[in-house]
């Protein structure tokens, strides 16, 4: 029985119509709006910081009586003994500019070192297998426990600060340029290979432009860290140039709160101010490039 079944105007103009939309037709992103992209990104930072405002007034007036208050300043309190007042403001500014030479003369041998370290590793299996443990050892000692002997051999002023800021921000590099350099794809290695690559064109033609994307996270580490190895540094030692770390020891021996924590927050400050420059850096090198991989 044959079928007589006839196709209608309706099934012929359905046909066209999926014959004439391609296959591969890329999907548009409509672009975000404003509305939401204030509900979504600028809200969320502000609302929290509302919240953590409102604790802490909370705690300062009802969980601590006058008397104990000094352990936690109310906020306006803090603005206008620790920042509105140029005296304390600006003793707080060249601590902390005392501090950012040293953090940024830490990092800077920290990424000379852990780049060279890394690479000598990526070369050679023999000496990641005898370097990597010690590196482990180095990172897990606390600080604590070595600073008396930093401060035999290399004295407390401005060079055991560096040691100290080196020692905390030197891990991160070696770990992620070590990943990153080793991270290269294998038929990548096999077309150099193929090609009579000698060893430095396969490092700096291939592995490098790997490993960017983890070079650049381990940066943005270790320059968070060398703020922290700064201010440890100078808070352990108390001898040359004051630092950040020196003032909050004085503040704290004087139960100067305002001072405190205004010191505190320009201390978190100098942290993330130098994480995101790291992270500026990274999307000029890499931002497109690596945005087009993924």
């Amino acid at each position: 029985m044959t079928d007589t079944h006839r196709p209608t105007s309706t099934d012929t103009d359905d046909a066209v119509a999926a014959a004439a939309v391609p296959a591969s037709t890329p999907r548009v992103t409509p672009p975000r709006s404003t509305t939401r992209t204030l509900f979504t990104v600028v809200l969320p930072p502000i609302i929290m910081g509302i919240l953590i405002l409102g604790l802490w007034y909370f705690v300062s007036y009802q969980m601590l009586d006058e008397r104990r208050r000094f352990l936690l300043r109310p906020p306006h309190q803090v603005l206008d003994v620790g920042f509105l007042d140029w005296g304390n403001f600006s003793d707080i500014l060249w601590a902390l500019w005392a501090t950012t030479k040293v953090a940024m003369v830490g990092l800077s041998i920290s990424i000379v070192l852990g780049l060279t370290i890394a690479v000598v590793m990526s070369q050679s299996k023999l000496f990641e297998r005898a370097l990597y443990p010690y590196m482990v050892t180095l990172q897990a000692i606390p600080i604590l426990a070595i600073a008396p002997l930093i401060g035999f051999w290399f004295g407390t002023a401005t060079t055991g600060r560096l040691i100290v800021c080196v020692i905390i921000s030197l891990f991160p590099i070696i770990v992620n340029t070590l990943f990153g350099l080793q991270s290269a794809e294998r038929g990548m290695h096999d077309l150099f290979t193929l090609h009579h690559a000698n060893r430095p064109t396969r490092l700096f033609k291939l592995q490098f432009p790997a490993a960017s994307p983890a070079i650049f996270a381990g940066l943005r580490i270790a320059a968070g860290l060398s703020v922290i190895g700064a201010i440890v540094g100078d808070f352990i030692f108390g001898r040359g140039e004051a630092g950040i770390g020196q003032a909050l020891r004085k503040y704290a021996n004087n139960l100067d709160g305002e001072q405190l924590l205004a010191a505190v927050i320009m201390s978190s400050v100098l942290g993330v101010t130098v994480f995101l420059v790291f992270g500026w850096i990274q999307n000029l090198a890499i931002g497109k490039w690596h945005g087009d991989r993924s």
